[in-house]
């Protein structure tokens, strides 16, 4: 019966958001001749015209601003420095740029990583210059990241810093709040606060119904809560810390104040079109949902008032904790322009950079006062200095840990939490299942 309900139900693994680098030693051993042509090309390069030639490799550069606005602005403050960009399509990045390091070419020096098992898989095979020499010798100020900065230390070595972060916040319908003549959520809410408010904001029947929130149905908005604190990660030997979280979100579905998981996965139905078609008073979401609700409303496709508080937290916190994931940025173990590259990677991952990146709508590790008020200011940004205030938080942690196992854990991770939620295990009988699966993994 399990197996026929699964199937039923197109049982493809649920996607964690994810929402997912002085001295490195002697690597010049071990170029291959390749790269030491390349590296007198490059050099060639800079005698030319007197300027240090530096290469970045990025995804998608044409249709996003997240790069070029910082390598234009390096440049300018830095005109002795050409920066050339390798770019590649996001869908062959990773294989493209794991094609130059395999052959230790000195280009790239600057590596965007776009997910962080990719960095781990670098790392592990030496292909990331450790920064923690450079780090020290420049007393570099590492708090400004709010402990982003610390977690993305892998094997005790930091190879990276953080560049574009994304984290969770609250999505409301103020309307539909308007309508219900109850308070907007606010930035200090606790969990049980916010599954009250589920139950409250909850009405209407059929395809009138209005839910009081909406989960969708990536393992992350349940198992990110539990890890919220800082305590616990998805990479452990006991999974008995998940049993609240699954227990409330069973609770939410059974009142029916979110829509079941068979539905959402059987439709096939996405979180974006539930929140845009008011079909949900509130919604848990990543802040890279702002920009998609600030175009709707350029684009005439929704006209209702909306809002961001900051997501819930759990009892034993305060407010200000949050889940995310980060794009980091780091230097190849190849370079041949290791200061050069240091000094561009200190100034992208800086809060000049983040300023910069807040015009475009990015959000960076940094937060500042003056890159919060550039995004608040930008067109169909929710009006309100609560919406500004929803945007700060003050302890980050990772939706997935740096594991060099994580993308293997993420299959039991996947399809227990779907299980749990169609009704085909218990809660009880998830946690005994992740705990068997993932020490299998591990080796444990």
């Amino acid at each position: 019966m399990r197996l026929k309900k699964l199937a039923a139900l197109s049982m493809a693994s649920v996607m964690a958001v994810s929402m997912t680098a002085c001295g490195g030693g002697d690597k010049a051993a071990d170029k291959a001749p390749a790269a030491e042509a390349g590296k007198e090309t490059k050099a060639a390069e800079a005698s030319k015209d007197g300027k240090q030639v530096l290469s970045v490799s990025t995804w998608d550069n044409d249709t996003s601003p997240q790069f070029q606005a910082i390598v234009d602005a390096y440049m300018e403050k830095n005109p002795n420095v050409e920066i050339k960009i390798i770019d590649t399509a996001a869908d062959e990045y990773n294989n493209s740029l794991g094609i130059s390091l395999s052959a230790a070419q000195p280009d790239p020096d600057i590596i965007w990583v776009k997910d962080m098992g990719s960095m781990l898989q670098m790392a592990d095979k030496k292909q990331l210059l450790p920064i923690d020499d450079f780090i020290a010798k420049d007393s570099f100020d590492l708090s400004i990241y709010n402990g982003a900065a610390e977690q993305l230390k892998y094997n005790d070595t930091t190879y990276a810093l953080p560049y574009r972060n994304d984290w969770y916040v609250l999505y409301y319908n103020k309307d539909l709040f308007d309508a219900a003549g109850v308070e907007y959520p606010d930035n200090d809410m606790t969990w049980q606060e916010y599954w009250d408010l589920a139950a409250k904001m909850t009405s209407g029947e059929g395809s009138a119904k209005v839910y009081g929130t909406h989960n969708h149905t990536w393992q992350a908005l349940v198992t990110n809560w539990a890890v919220q604190d800082g305590e616990h990660t998805v990479v452990e030997k006991d999974y008995s810390f998940l049993k609240p979280w699954y227990e409330a979100t069973l609770a939410l579905q059974d009142g029916g104040y979110i829509q079941d998981y068979a539905t959402l996965k059987t439709a096939n139905i996405h979180y974006s079109s539930v929140f845009k078609n008011q079909q949900c008073a509130m919604m848990p979401m990543g802040t890279w949902f702002i920009a998609t609700m600030m175009q709707s409303q350029t684009d005439g496709e929704t006209d209702f008032n909306w809002g961001v508080a900051t997501i819930p937290h759990p009892e034993n916190t305060e407010a200000g904790y949050t889940v995310g994931a980060l794009t980091p940025v780091a230097i190849s173990a190849y370079t041949d322009q290791p200061d050069l590259s240091w000094d561009f990677l200190k100034f992208a991952a800086s809060e000049e950079a983040a300023e910069i990146l807040a015009e475009q709508g990015v959000f960076t590790g940094i937060q500042t006062e003056a890159s919060l008020q550039k995004i608040a200011s930008a067109e169909n940004f929710p009006e309100g200095e609560s919406n500004v205030e929803a945007l700060k938080y003050t302890h980050y942690v990772f939706d997935r840990p740096l594991d060099p196992q994580i993308e293997a854990i993420r299959t039991p991770l996947n399809e227990v939490n779907e299980m749990i939620l169609i009704g085909e295990y218990t809660v009880d009988e998830g946690i005994e299942e992740l705990n068997k699966r993932v020490a299998e993994i591990k080796g444990w």
